[in-house]
């Protein structure tokens, strides 16, 4: 029988299946909220150690940049101009950067639109106006998805991680409330952490293994916002919307906007954000 509680010896915040047969159930374990599992050993292992942390300028990616730095790390903060749609999430997180006062904020550019196939980075129609009913029971991946989006990402962090000195890396993705996507799941994390170890000098000759957090992936939508607002996140500075307009209003009708605002109600707080429809 599986057991409810997150392996924390491989991955803290998340479930992590050991073998193939594991990740099914690692993902329905994702589900169940625990307090205490949010950032069990999420600690640096010394004062002062950097962490890496993926921000986009959303709502996950600053409560994550907030609990590492509340955690005591050293933060560098690394975000993306890969050809998205809404790339107004630039302006988000680095207001994002400066409230949480990060070490450094690196922003690299890529092209993904080169390859296209999301409605993030081609000529295709954001999905809009889908209840949560009906995003729960789709279960195909949805055109937003960005081909590899998390795995390159998470190598660019590898990299800089390494170079930086720092052992520990941070996404905020989430297997609760999310759409889909496969790079979101506890599979891929387990998977690429071990990858992590075995393709770096530092992973491979240091006593001091890289460590890929994902404090959010068991917590909804609306223990996200809560958690964050304990941790003086100005949710008002973050975007979500996958189809903002040029002001960076957001859309109010993507599956992300519908995510965003249900979880602010069910957490009982106020939407900060400034909808197209305001």
């Amino acid at each position: 029988m599986a057991s409810n509680r997150p392996r924390t010896d491989i991955l803290r915040g998340g479930i992590v299946a050991s073998s193939e047969s594991d990740a099914a159930a690692g993902a329905e374990t994702a589900g169940a909220e625990d307090p205490d599992a949010r950032m069990p050993d999420e600690t640096p292992r010394r004062p002062g150690d950097r962490a890496v942390v993926l921000l986009s300028g959303g709502l996950d990616s600053a409560t994550v940049a907030a609990a590492a730095k509340a955690a005591g790390y050293r933060v560098i903060a690394l975000s993306f101009r890969y050809g998205q749609r809404h790339a107004v999430e630039l302006e988000a997180a680095a207001r994002v950067a400066a409230h949480v006062g990060v070490d450094e904020h690196q922003v690299l550019d890529m092209d993904l639109r080169a390859f296209g196939g999301s409605a993030l980075t081609a000529d295709i129609d954001v999905p809009k106006d889908r209840d949560a009913d009906a995003i729960a029971a789709d279960d195909q991946v949805p055109i937003t998805y960005v081909p590899a989006r998390n795995t390159i990402f998470l190598s660019y962090a590898m990299g800089l991680a390494e170079v930086r000195g720092a052992d520990d890396l941070f996404i905020g993705v989430n297997a609760v409330d999310y759409s889909g996507y496969p790079d979101c799941r506890p599979g891929f994390i387990g998977a690429f952490e071990a990858m992590a170890n075995l393709a770096t000098r530092a992973g491979v000759a240091g006593d001091r293994p890289l460590r890929l957090h994902t404090p959010l992936i068991g917590l909804s939508k609306a223990a996200i916002v809560a958690w964050g607002t304990e941790l003086g996140v100005d949710y008002g500075q973050t975007i979500s919307c996958y189809d903002p307009d040029a002001q960076g209003r957001a859309c109010g009708a993507c599956d992300s906007c519908h995510l965003r605002r249900q979880g602010f109600v069910d957490a009982g707080l106020a939407d900060p954000t400034v909808y197209q429809t305001d």
